[in-house]
């Protein structure tokens, strides 16, 4: 239902979750996402969770589009997450902004890097609920290794263009702050694995990495494996994989598109020019084998990976700022 002001939310939330809206079993029981925020469009539906602000399912017409997790699952391998405010990873963690240097938790310790951000585990509160549209918001507070004040707002809503995410962060502190976002979805068309499907994904050129996955340099997609901007089959290509140089369509967005070999159903990722990375991961390094290459992760990017020290897409926002991106899905 769609609550009014803040303290009518407060309330009306809170008694959604005495009533159990969010428990699967005996007293003490929750789900690991938190609330389910459902919202449907004509034959669309998505769920998005209150951990994360995740977006956890994506049907269209009954299809699940998504490579995705149960309600009584917590989000794996970042399925579904938002990622602020950075996707992808920071070097060491550690990174200096304005003469100060900063070290974040090593959120992936196997690299000894930070990745994707520092809500993926927050609770998210609904700021409006209605049928076909959820706005979640958040807040960073002053941290280790973050010590921003940063005000964030993500809206899922469904309408005949498909789901669109809308994402704004705003500096409300007194003191400038390095910021970026992503998304992580995994995508399929349906097949036992990715191998058969055919993907477009118009960019020039992608960032080479270290064994750390650090970018270290860009190099041209023509003439390599990496080169999927006519659109062809995944065969055994594995990607974990940042594209740049983005090539836009007429209206300005960067589309990727993924394919079932019949040529139905076909998923279109489409981003807003602030999106100038995308990072695509075949799940290659997944630990569990059921789950490698079921999916492809396909990620808009508005900053490189390591962009804190880099500087390459790296929004800075000066106190009272705003940043606003967009992307969206459809499938036909």
């Amino acid at each position: 239902g769609v609550a009014g002001g803040g303290a009518a939310l407060a309330v009306s939330f809170g008694a959604s979750r005495k009533a159990g809206a969010q428990q699967i079993g005996g007293a003490g029981a929750y789900l690991p996402t938190g609330g389910q925020f459902e919202i449907v469009y004509g034959d669309q539906s998505a769920v998005i969770t209150e951990v994360g602000a995740t977006l956890r399912s994506f049907t269209v017409a009954g299809r699940e589009i998504l490579d995705t997790f149960g309600a009584d699952e917590m989000s794996d391998a970042s399925r579904g997450q938002v990622l602020l405010p950075f996707p992808n990873r920071i070097d060491g963690g550690k990174y200096k902004f304005e003469g100060e240097e900063e070290q974040l938790p090593l959120t992936e310790p196997t690299t000894n890097n930070a990745i994707h951000g520092l809500t993926r585990w927050l609770d998210w509160v609904p700021l409006s609920w209605t049928a076909s549209r959820v706005v979640m918001c958040q807040r960073i507070y002053p941290q280790d290794g973050y010590p921003y004040l940063l005000a964030l707002q993500v809206e899922y809503a469904l309408s005949s263009l498909g789901l669109t995410v809308v994402t704004t962060a705003t500096n409300v502190g007194d003191t400038s702050l390095p910021f970026g976002a992503g998304h992580h979805p995994y995508l399929t068309v349906g097949t036992p694995t990715i191998d058969a499907a055919t993907l477009r994904l118009p960019a020039r050129t992608y960032l080479e990495t270290d064994d750390r996955l650090i970018p270290t340099g860009r190099a041209a997609v023509e003439g390599s494996d990496l080169d999927f901007r006519e659109g062809r089959e995944i065969g055994d290509t594995q990607l974990d994989t940042c594209f740049t140089d983005v090539i836009p369509d007429a209206d300005g967005y960067t589309r990727v598109v993924m394919t079932h070999p019949d040529g139905s159903p076909e998923i279109t990722v489409g981003m807003d020019a602030s999106h100038a990375f995308i990072q695509a991961y075949t799940g290659d390094t997944l630990p569990e084998t059921p789950d490698r290459r079921r999916g492809i992760a396909i990620e808009p990017m508005t900053c490189a990976p390591n962009a804190f020290n880099s500087g390459d897409g790296l929004r800075v926002l000066a106190p009272g700022e705003s940043f606003t991106s967009v992307w969206g899905m459809s499938c036909a």
